[in-house]
């Protein structure tokens, strides 16, 4: 059974990554009465990220510090951050919005802003779930260090395959990048520092199949040849997978437009098909996925809130249901 919480928000913020955060500060410079709800500890992928080079005004900071400072910043101008599992989103009768958490709570607000971001994709390969946390794994600076001495692999060819392959050459003697085209998908600045590091092979048009090991962890990858269906093998001691994300959106409990690969679609105030639920970051349809594009959704989000609230209480003394 769901206890109520007694108080209600003008707005709740679903996670608390660089838009989550942003968007707190917003709305606590907004006089909102807001409540951010994040699983774990607030910044997001920014805590699994070691260097950041391409946020406006840090020319190179730790993904910890970045989410810290943020942290810190949306604190400063009242951001009640609480820590919780968002189960739920759904919009109510009444029009205001329930979100459900894991400890049993249910947050009320008029509006929402979804900052959720994503998961790691999946292989979907035999060996490949038997080996988590025994080898395979999805992020390189949590599981990074358990690697010293290591051949690992990489598999991948965009940003975070080939960022990540960088980073885990400080601990492995040899990393694979194993990559099912024969070009990257990565930026130019992030291919030309790989390409250049000594400690770091390209493996070409070539997919995973299978990722084999022993009872001491991950032993060995069964490679195939995408063209020839030629199949072969590759010894390494551990298997980083950054082959994409998948945006949290199944939180939402009704049908919200989105765009084959299930991101949200959002208008120019990143608010989505359901009134009152906005969309901010990763969750959200658009060209590229980077921190400042979620920062600046975040911006717009937050605005658009202070908008749509003020038209949300011209409903209600009119007696108009959203």
């Amino acid at each position: 059974m769901r206890e109520s919480v007694t108080n209600a928000y003008d707005v709740i913020i679903v996670g608390a990554g660089p838009a989550g955060l942003c968007a707190a500060m917003y709305a606590g410079r907004g006089m909102l009465k807001a409540v951010t709800i994040e699983r774990g500890a607030p910044g997001g992928e920014l805590l699994n990220t070691d260097l950041i080079e391409d946020y406006i005004g840090f020319a190179s900071i730790k993904g910890w510090d970045l989410a810290q400072k943020m942290s810190e910043h949306a604190t400063k101008f009242g951001a009640d951050i609480v820590t919780d599992t968002v189960e739920r989103i759904r919009k109510a009768d009444d029009g205001w919005f329930d979100v459900e958490t894991a400890r049993g709570k249910v947050y009320r607000a008029p509006a929402v802003i979804l900052t959720a971001g994503g998961t790691p994709v999946k292989l979907g390969v035999p060996g490949e779930q038997e080996y988590a946390g025994k080898g395979v794994s999805y992020c390189a600076v949590c599981d990074g260090a358990f690697f010293k001495g290591e051949l690992l692999a990489v598999v991948g060819g965009g940003d975070a395959a080939v960022e990540e392959a960088d980073y885990l050459t400080r601990y492995a003697s040899k990393v694979y990048i194993v990559h099912r085209r024969d070009r990257f998908r990565a930026s130019k600045i992030l291919q030309e520092r790989a390409l250049a590091n000594p400690k770091i092979d390209v493996i070409w048009n070539k997919r995973v199949i299978e990722i084999k090991g022993t009872e001491k962890g991950t032993d060995q990858l069964v490679l195939e040849d995408t063209a020839t269906r030629a199949r072969s093998t590759l010894k390494v001691g551990g298997v980083f997978i950054f082959i994409g994300f998948k945006p949290n959106t199944s939180v939402v409990d009704g049908h919200v437009k989105h765009d084959a690969a299930g991101y949200l679609i959002t208008d120019d105030r990143m608010m989505t098909s359901i009134p009152g639920l906005f969309a901010a970051g990763d969750v959200r349809s658009q060209l590229t996925r980077q921190i400042t594009t979620a920062v600046g959704d975040a911006t717009t989000a937050a605005i658009a809130v202070e908008k749509y609230l003020a038209t949300v209480k011209e409903r209600e003394k009119a007696g108009v249901v959203s």
